[in-house]
């Protein structure tokens, strides 16, 4: 309704128990949940009312009322698409958790987990589960031997109960392969000049002279793929892939400018032979190259902003066209938090509707402030007392600290 009622002095009556509430919370890592969050700031809420003066709201407050009040008050899950993105979305939309045995970065099995939602056609699906750099120790890391095919793996898995939409987070990855193994995974085969076939090993990309799609799932053109992409780089070049994340993959630096060559002979062959140019695409150096495997190798598929997929997988937008006030936050809010993180999406999406924007977090920087000019109207550590760390981040004192702040700040709203 965006009535503002809150606003007005007038307006502390029965009618505010139809004032309609979005929480849509980040994780505070370590701590909580997306929907466990959620889930304790809506209880602060309920409890604003509850231990209030009934004389301050002008109504008898009563299992009746509170129900009313209590379907007004939505929790959505969020995430930005990377790490904990599947968590989120399965525990707040409804869906099932699948685990498969895949092939790990290293070439050996790993159990990794996806999700499908309620819907039994969406797939949400993180790369990092398969071919994550924290599935690899460091000393273990080997950008010439890592892969993508359990990637592939995951797909086919969901390709076959059925999902045909799918949502995946390609941050986190230990490879600089450029898809290589998730395309084999997927039916590719690649050949070198003298037409032996080439397993997924990134040397082999330097000799990959043709490309053959005959044994790719016609079911793969039916699918859309929407991929939750932050980075910005192309594939090669001193801002691609190799020179900019390879370090972090173990790429020494006497070996970049050999890799990218090897990247960039590789998207030569695939442009030639798919009929495309993405190597020079925002995010087509993401994940290793994945950015740009996606783009040249699928039909339906969009690179965005994480948070841009997730709000829309969510449907916050139409919760939001007739929402009073919005619930957002972290576990920390600071400058970072300013320049595109969770709760600024959220917010910015939040303005459109003319909602005010309230956000929480574990703590706040002095940086912070600048969130206040990205559309957060105010922002409140949740933290209540000189503490620890360890102690802030229990689970259970996350939890209290939440419901106990959010309480206090809507006594003032009511």
């Amino acid at each position: 309704m965006n009535s503002n009622k809150f606003k007005e002095k007038g307006s502390k009556k029965v009618e505010n128990k139809t004032m309609k509430i979005i929480i849509a919370i980040d994780s505070f890592k370590g701590s909580m949940t997306s929907m466990e969050a959620g889930k304790a700031c809506k209880q602060g809420i309920l409890n604003s009312i509850h231990n209030n003066e009934v004389s301050n709201l002008d109504m008898k407050f009563n299992a009746t009322t509170q129900m009313d009040i209590s379907k007004n008050i939505i929790v959505k899950p969020l995430a930005d698409g990377g790490e904990g993105t599947t968590e989120a979305l399965i525990s707040g939309l409804g869906g099932k958790f699948i685990d498969v045995d895949v092939t790990g970065p290293d070439g050996k099995k790993v159990v990794a987990r996806y999700g499908i939602l309620a819907d039994d056609k969406t797939a949400v699906i993180e790369m990092a589960e398969s071919s994550g750099i924290t599935l690899i120790k460091k000393e273990e890391q080997n950008p010439w031997k890592a892969t993508t095919y359990g990637l592939g793996e995951l797909i086919l898995d969901a390709i076959e109960k059925g999902c045909r939409e799918f949502i995946i987070g390609i941050g986190g990855s230990a490879t600089t392969e450029v898809g290589f193994g998730m395309l084999q995974a997927l039916g590719y085969k690649f050949f070198d000049e003298e037409g032996r076939e080439l397993s997924y090993e990134f040397e082999n990309l330097s000799h990959v002279k043709t490309i053959d799609s005959t044994h790719v799932s016609k079911v793969l053109d039916q699918c859309h793929f929407n991929i939750a992409c932050d980075v910005k780089n192309p594939l090669c070049g001193e801002n691609g892939s190799v020179y900019v994340f390879g370090p972090q993959k173990g790429v020494k630096e006497q070996e970049k400018e050999i890799m990218d060559s090897y990247v960039a002979h590789f998207a030569e062959v695939a442009n030639k032979t798919m009929n495309s140019n993405y190597d020079k695409l925002e995010g087509a150096g993401a994940a290793g190259g994945l950015g740009f495997a996606f783009k040249t190798f699928f039909k339906n598929v969009n690179l965005k902003s994480g948070i841009d997929i997730v709000l829309r997988a969510i449907e916050l937008e139409k919760e939001l066209k007739d929402a009073d006030i919005v619930v957002t936050g972290e576990g920390q809010l600071d400058g970072q938090t300013a320049m595109g993180k969770v709760p600024v999406g959220v917010a910015k999406l939040a303005k459109k509707y003319g909602c005010k924007v309230i956000a929480i977090a574990g703590g706040v920087t002095p940086e912070a402030g600048a969130c206040n000019k990205e559309g957060i109207d105010a922002f409140f550590p949740i933290v209540r007392g000189v503490t620890t760390l360890e102690e802030a981040m229990k689970p259970d004192n996350a939890r209290r600290n939440v419901e106990a702040s959010v309480e206090q700040i809507f006594r003032l709203i009511w």
